[in-house]
């Protein structure tokens, strides 16, 4: 699913974007090492001397995060190699990890939980390690095909083995998992499983994302494949807001999740257009109506994008060429449909033999209401009242075209997109030459104003809700036995070991059940309950061979085969397990309130020690106060601390808090 060594265009954009994750952890830590001396010292000299060492660490984060949203908008890396006339498509960046290592941590626990020699798990510890390894080399270099996609589904569906066998409800294990949120850079690093989990089905569809820009769009082949990834990525997305309601990434929020949902719903409805339109669309009445509608729809799906973009909390992390290129693409195509019905009212007069009925009920259709006055059967009679709304809706194509080109050329990052300012200017020179073509002599008499066209489409455009289970796992600790039985959350005794003499009276006891077999009817009279047997015990090995797996006949079978020899047989026993605590952690959403404050920054950049016990307190990183009454939450870029409002001032989201009432 991935080449390390590949030197792709895409993966020196993520090596890049790792370098710049690195620098922004150094300058928070500054930050917030800064913070604390202002806040401890009283020294007027020194806090004069840290306000201004502030200052110079939010215009480098500043800085960062502009070069951050560089890499965001880089979509030119991402688009078909073919030659291609077409406004660029955007993916999802990758979400970039640190090296994790479970050895010591599985390995105690397998010891410690379930009784066993830890060395004997070494090479599925190593088949873990190398899993993790090979899934965070394809965020570096994937393969954008489903070799990749597969990659990273192995993984996710390993951690929920992983998770039910090793992660207890009631304690960390010691394993830190460390992801920078893809839009901000910020570090997030927390000792749940469930950050990794949904960091990698953040990925997933990140890599339907750059799928679905990778296809090209110069076939009816490669638009269906790109309207399916951008459909998967949406399902995908949307699983993630479900699944995992209180990711502390911000990027995993709910609400940056449902605008990047609407985002690729919007690029999927895009290439259905351009299906439509790719084999030229034919200049007559009805059909020009339908690409019309589709057209207007696409306009209004990106209408729908750029305002839930700017919106709180997203507009302050969502990149601002994001938001810009949604704007553009929504005038883009509202222009197009007002060129199309000028089309047909310019160039289609009413035939004798033609449908009245059928063209005035398809011209209706196309409004929510005509202008004052007039009636759609009425205009396609005149042909004075036909030209003076056709050039009407030039007049408003040629504005949104105008105003498409204005916020264009204001961005910085989208105007060096050539292809894209191709497509506009060529849109635009269209329009301005239908419109020179037609008579202008009575152009000061016409009052009419272009309605607006009604959006309508054939294509549904929804998301495909992902299908983890047709990639098939084995789980790497199977050897432990039966994950219903063996798991975590339950709690056994040591490996006794009874020798067994089977009587004229039989063993003295039942067995039921499926894998391992349990022990039930015991008699108490007989010598395995005299040894220590215990009714309910589950027999895990018998005469040295192991049993977990097998079931009552088979278990039964071997102890029948020794005849009247005796047999050794170990059992375990189920211990009472106090009542699950609910952990700490931003992912569990039982009665708590929505936030997403960050566990992080209190670590090393150096391998942590796995013996040392994690530190009761650790400090958090806020996305703002308005998070403690709201769910939804605003990164806002860093700003220096005043003093004279030390008490007011908003916490940016490079800021350390040093209790953890703010996760709660």
């Amino acid at each position: 699913g991935c080449n390390p060594l590949a030197e792709t265009g895409r993966s020196k954009l993520q090596n890049q974007r790792a370098v710049l994750n690195q620098q922004i952890l150094r300058a928070v830590r500054m930050r917030a090492g800064a913070e604390n001396l202002l806040r401890a010292t009283t020294n007027n000299k020194v806090r004069e001397q840290v306000l201004l060492e502030l200052s110079f660490v939010n215009s480098d984060l500043q800085i960062l995060k502009e070069e951050l949203e560089g890499l965001n908008i880089s979509v030119e890396v991402y688009q078909n190699a073919e030659e291609t006339f077409s406004i660029p498509l955007v993916p999802l960046g990758l979400k970039e990890t640190k090296e994790v290592d479970f050895t010591l941590p599985l390995k105690d626990f397998i010891l410690e939980h379930y009784s066993e020699d830890s060395s004997e798990y070494e090479d599925e510890i190593a088949d873990l390690m190398d899993l993790r390894q090979a899934s965070s080399s394809a965020c570096r270099t994937p393969s954008r095909d489903e070799a990749g996609i597969e990659m990273l589904i192995s993984y996710f569906l390993q951690l929920g083995y992983v998770e039910t066998r090793f992660f207890p409800p009631t304690r960390h294990m010691g394993v830190l998992f460390t992801w920078y949120d893809s839009f901000t850079g910020v570090p997030v690093c927390q000792q749940n499983l469930l950050l990794e989990k949904a960091s990698i089905v953040f990925n997933i569809g990140a890599l339907y994302t750059q799928m679905g820009t990778r296809c090209n769009r110069q076939t009816q082949a490669g638009l269906h494949n790109a309207v399916d990834a951008f459909q998967k990525a949406a399902g995908v997305l949307s699983y993630l807001k479900d699944t995992f309601t209180h990711t502390p990434s911000y990027d995993m929020s709910p609400a940056m999740l449902n605008v990047l949902v609407k985002m690729m719903l919007a690029q999927a409805r895009e290439c259905v257009f351009e299906q439509i339109s790719l084999s030229g669309i034919r200049n007559e009445f009805f059909t020009l109506v339908k690409v019309t509608q589709e057209v207007a729809k696409v306009g209004e799906v990106y209408l729908l994008v750029n305002s839930a973009m700017n919106q709180e909390p997203v507009k302050e992390n969502i990149p601002y060429s994001w938001s810009k290129l949604a704007q553009i693409k929504s005038d883009h195509y509202k222009a197009l449909a007002h060129y199309f019905i000028a089309t047909i009212l310019c160039d289609h007069e009413l035939q004798p033999g033609d449908d009245e009925d059928q063209q005035e009920k398809a011209l209706s259709q196309l409004y929510d209401h005509v202008p004052e006055g007039l009636m759609a059967l009425a205009v396609l009679k005149d042909k004075v009242l036909r030209k003076q709304l056709g050039k009407a809706h030039l007049r408003k194509a040629i504005v949104y075209h105008e105003e498409a080109l204005r916020v264009c050329g204001l961005c910085k990052k989208l105007r060096n997109i050539e292809v894209l300012q191709e497509v506009l200017t060529a849109a635009h020179k269209r329009s301005l030459l239908k419109y020179a073509q037609q008579e202008t002599e009575d152009d000061f008499l016409s009052l009419i104003q272009a309605p607006d066209v009604l959006p309508k489409t054939e294509h549904k455009i929804e998301t495909i809700a992902p299908q983890f289970s047709k990639v098939k796992v084995k789980d790497f600790f199977h050897k432990l036995g039966p994950l219903t039985v063996f798991s975590a959350k339950q709690r056994w005794t040591a490996p006794r070991t009874i020798r067994i003499h089977q009587g004229a009276g039989g063993l003295g006891f039942h067995l039921k059940g499926g894998s391992p077999a349990q022990i039930y009817c015991l008699d108490p009279a007989c010598s395995a309950a005299s040894m220590g047997l215990k009714e309910g015990d589950y027999i895990v090995s018998v005469g040295g061979v192991d049993c977990k797996w097998l079931g009552v006949n088979e278990v039964l079978e071997k102890l029948r085969s020794v005849g009247e020899e005796p047999v050794e047989m170990e059992v375990i026993s189920c211990q009472d397990t106090a009542a699950s605590l609910h952990s700490k952690s931003a992912t569990y959403s039982v009665g708590m309130q929505k936030t997403y404050s960050l566990i992080c920054l209190a670590m090393d950049e150096d391998k942590i020690d796995q013996t040392k016990k994690a530190p009761l307190k650790l400090p958090f990183l806020s996305w703002g106060t308005k998070n403690r009454q709201k769910a939804a939450s605003t990164l806002c870029l860093p700003s220096a601390v005043a003093e004279s409002s030390q008490s007011k001032k908003k916490l940016s989201p490079f800021t350390l808090l040093n209790t953890e009432s703010s996760l709660y």
